[in-house]
């Protein structure tokens, strides 16, 4: 039994950007994901605020998902929901190890649909950088994306143990495949090193798709 029947199909319908930019007087990283979905704004908006809901794609989350509100994710991310324009966007923060990052999520109709933009920005530093570039982050992205999109598709909970398993399935390495090398033009397209951001786009990918020791 397979999760998406068309893995690299799947991983092309993400656009990535990337961008620099600055808080706190320190450079930042920025990854750019968007993705159309075949739904209205508030269907949308709904499988990506609603607290019972999210776990069917994502991850289970408990918390306060109001403004000012601490959420965290199990065993992933936690951090504080900083602005929210139903159902337009919303902003927050991403904490993972003690390190602060920054997420804006927007969502903008369109003629079949409606398009969720996602911005993640981080100080990231330049070790980390130059060992997994944009996709220690965007793969990652790419994977919640399209866990959502079979989520809208169906209206059913993703299957866990599937989700979980796979990165080292076939179909998995040639999403994973995909999303890294999508990740790796775009920090090329961007004006960074080509062969340095190819080498870092082997990094994460092998980061994704590498299943651990005993499993």
């Amino acid at each position: 039994m397979t999760l998406i029947d068309d893995p690299i199909g799947t991983a092309r319908l993400v656009t990535r950007e990337l961008r620099t930019g600055e808080r706190d007087g320190a450079t930042t990283r920025i990854a750019v994901a968007r993705r159309e979905y075949p739904t209205d704004a508030s269907d949308l908006w709904n499988a990506l605020t609603d607290i019972e809901r999210i776990p069917r794609w994502f991850l289970p989350v408990t918390g306060d998902l109001t403004v000012g509100g601490r959420y965290a994710f199990e065993g992933n991310a936690s951090g504080t929901v900083q602005s929210c324009d139903a159902p337009r966007s919303f902003t927050i923060t991403w904490e993972m190890m003690g390190a602060p990052s920054w997420v804006t999520v927007t969502l903008a109709p369109t003629a079949s649909g409606t398009e969720l933009e996602l911005v993640h920005e981080a100080h990231v530093p330049e070790e980390f950088w130059g060992v997994y570039g944009p996709g220690a982050v965007g793969i990652g992205w790419d994977g919640a994306l399209m866990g959502l999109g079979l989520h809208l598709a169906s209206g059913e909970a993703v299957d866990a143990e599937l989700a979980m398993t796979l990165p080292f399935t076939e179909e998995g390495r040639a999403f994973y495949r995909t999303a890294a090398d999508g990740w790796t033009d775009a920090a090329i397209a961007a004006g960074e090193d080509p062969d340095a951001m190819r080498a870092a786009g082997e990094g994460a990918y092998a980061f994704y798709t590498t299943a651990p020791e005993g499993s």
